[in-house]
């Protein structure tokens, strides 16, 4: 997946305190080449000033220059509040150099306190970028962002806008004239209102969500680029501000034809994070520079900053060109596990299961729910891998201990169990949930001999994580390394932790801890939180582990890969940049809970890995590809921790 690399040196411009007009903040810049420079355009806001009896922290827009790199200098104030449209600010400017003029088109703010009546769309037209020759009100109505097309679209002039953002919900809309001098006109606004909406561009994934356009459409041999602000839950407490970017149709950009699946930039870095507006990236330029677009996004509403991604790497995505990706093929028959309704502990759901190969047999224990929620586990059988064979119709392991026990109907029970054959017996590693305290690790173990005559004698069961900590995902190395087993867990519901012991008893008071292995990254497809799903496989590069990722924007849960270490599985080597599964059928898409691939178990036969997993926490599936795919990918991986 692309993701997008901020520039070292940033941020890029931050506010002059000994100047006044932007003093308090600088951001939401737009770049522009002209006269053999790089050019920017900025937001930059002042100390408290007297307008009209109000003191008002003025907006005006600021210009700076960089002959190479984004070493901007020169800084001085290009335009400024002198219309009365405009008396209490010009915001966040975007420029655009069509046919032989730059016309840089800003918000502009007309009455204080602000609001949806005083917000609408100003331009100042420049023939050099070097002086303003005139300006002009755009929009009657209340609107921002609004940015033109560099070309003419099928001989028209095109803009893209924001409308209504002050009044939601706002849309984005594309606007078509023939002449330039139609846009300052109230008779065209006027006529176009009447059919605004045969312009919509809808980029909108969920109800709560908010878009706002970003950078000027950039023009590709594919298609246009937009780079647009998706804000995730927008009216609510805790909105979630990104970069996103579309690939718009060249003769109909109302119509998408690609877009980023995950956001280029979310907050992150303390300039990010820390400012006048808290947590906040938000794109109003970009460029292309040698192969690279180059994003110009706004730091926490306080400096500018910018971050790279390659062009090619952006296009593919958006087209969803993904040839350097390990490809994992389902099986066609897909899901091989579904609830059974006859069957009152395993009616509600099946999912999340373990797999072990003994004797020419895939074994898959399964997590099963009944209608109360209550879950336990389950048996099925295969000798290709794909097609069940046998299916138990009770369940071979319940829940039995306190710690897994609820006294009352709710979700409790014994889940996603993963299992690690060390010598003559078989553990099972597994999340005990009694709806009470906070799911904990619990190991349990059974004898090989037994477990092949499903004489179900399991050991009894230990809670191994610390009372009171939110633990889940528990896997066990295969055998021991440097005179200790190791397992992968995940407290507090976020990163992936390791931690070694030099026996497998757990005798009481003896609980994981560990240190962190790895955590979300900032940006990509697994932002929010990671756990480990199967057991670490050896390799002679080090251990291959799989893992899930969930994203922070889109919430959908995906598999990935980490290579760890031989000898010292505490450090990691390389890390898969992109997803080995992500949802994408139906029963993957839909279920008790949407857009998830889990897996929990694993065999390699031939050479070829078969992944069991549960989809939308409802069924069991099964996908399989050679495994040297991955371990190959792996080590040629661009990701590097």
């Amino acid at each position: 997946m692309a993701s997008a690399q901020r520039y070292k040196n940033n941020p890029i411009l931050k506010p002059d305190e000994s100047t006044s007009w932007e003093a308090d903040s600088v951001f939401n810049a737009s770049p522009i080449k002209a006269n053999n420079k790089l050019h920017i355009l900025y937001r930059a806001i002042s100390n408290p000033k007297e307008i009209e009896g109000n003191q008002v922290k003025v907006s005006t827009i600021g210009k700076a220059t960089s002959s190479r790199g984004f070493n901007f200098k020169n800084r001085t104030q290009f335009i400024k509040p002198e219309e009365d449209w405009e008396k209490f600010g010009c915001e966040d400017p975007r420029v655009t150099h069509f046919e032989g003029k730059y016309y840089i088109f800003y918000t502009a703010l007309s009455n204080y306190p602000f609001s949806a009546e005083g917000i609408k769309v100003g331009v100042a037209v420049s023939p050099d970028m070097k002086k303003i020759e005139k300006k002009h009100l755009v929009t009657p109505f209340n609107a921002k962002a609004m940015a033109l097309f560099p070309e003419r679209v099928h001989g028209k002039i095109a803009v893209i806008f924001s409308y209504h953002t002050d009044r939601p919900p706002s849309k984005t809309m594309i606007v078509y004239l023939d002449d330039i001098e139609q846009l300052w006109s109230q008779d065209f606004w006027d006529d176009w209102e009447k059919s605004k909406d045969k312009h919509l561009l809808d980029l909108k994934r969920g109800t709560k969500d908010q878009i706002e356009v970003g950078a000027p459409p950039i023009k590709t041999k594919d298609g246009w680029v937009l780079v647009y602000s998706e804000i995730k839950n927008y009216q609510t407490p805790y909105p979630l501000f990104t970069i996103q970017t579309a690939l718009l149709d060249h003769d109909n950009p109302t119509k998408v034809v690609g877009r980023t699946e995950e956001p280029l930039l979310i907050p992150f870095k303390d300039y990010e994070k820390y400012g006048k507006v808290e947590n906040i990236v938000f794109p109003s330029g970009a460029i292309i520079l040698k192969n690279n677009l180059h994003i110009f996004y706004s730091g926490a509403d306080t400096v500018v900053a910018a971050a790279s991604v390659p062009l090619k790497q952006l296009m593919d995505e958006m087209k969803k060109v993904q040839s350097h990706i390990v490809e994992f093929q389902r099986f066609a028959h897909n899901p091989i596990l579904k609830p059974i309704a006859e069957n009152n502990w395993e009616e509600k759901a099946v999912l999340n299961p373990a797999a072990i190969r003994l004797k020419n047999k895939t074994h898959i224990l399964y997590r099963a729910m009944d209608n109360t929620g209550v879950s336990t586990i389950g048996y099925a059988s295969s000798k290709d891998n794909l097609n069940i064979d046998e299916r138990l119709n009770k369940p071979i392991y319940k829940p039995r201990k306190d710690f897994e026990v609820s006294k009352k109907p709710g979700n409790s029970g014994c889940e996603d169990p993963r299992l690690t054959k060390i010598g003559k017996k078989i553990y099972m590693l597994y999340t005990a949930y009694n709806g009470k305290q906070p799911p904990a690790g619990a190991i349990t173990w059974i004898k090989e001999k037994d477990f092949l005559k499903k004489k179900w004698n399991w050991s009894e069961p230990k809670i191994i994580t610390e009372p009171g900590v939110d633990n889940k995902d528990i896997v066990l190395f295969p055998r021991k390394i440097n005179g200790r087993y190791y397992l992968l867990h995940r407290p507090h519901s976020r990163d992936v932790w390791i931690d070694s012991t030099d026996n497998l008893d757990f005798e009481k008071g003896e609980y994981l801890k560990g240190n962190k292995l790895f955590t979300p990254r900032d940006e990509g497809w697994d932002t929010l939180k990671v756990g480990a799903n199967t057991p670490p496989i050896e390799t002679p590069a080090g251990w291959v582990v799989i893992y899930h990722g969930v994203s922070s924007s889109s919430r959908k849960y995906r598999v990935g890969a980490v290579l760890l270490d031989k000898e010292d599985p505490t450090k990691v080597l390389c890390r898969l940049h992109d997803p080995l599964l992500e949802p994408e059928m139906e029963y993957e898409k839909k279920g008790q809970v949407d857009n998830v691939v889990f897996p929990c178990g694993h065999v390699i036969v031939d050479g070829i890995i078969y992944l069991y997993y549960g989809g939308a926490d409802s069924v069991v599936a099964v996908a399989k590809v050679e495994f040297k795919k991955i371990t190959t990918i792996l080590a040629e991986s661009i990701y590097e921790e």
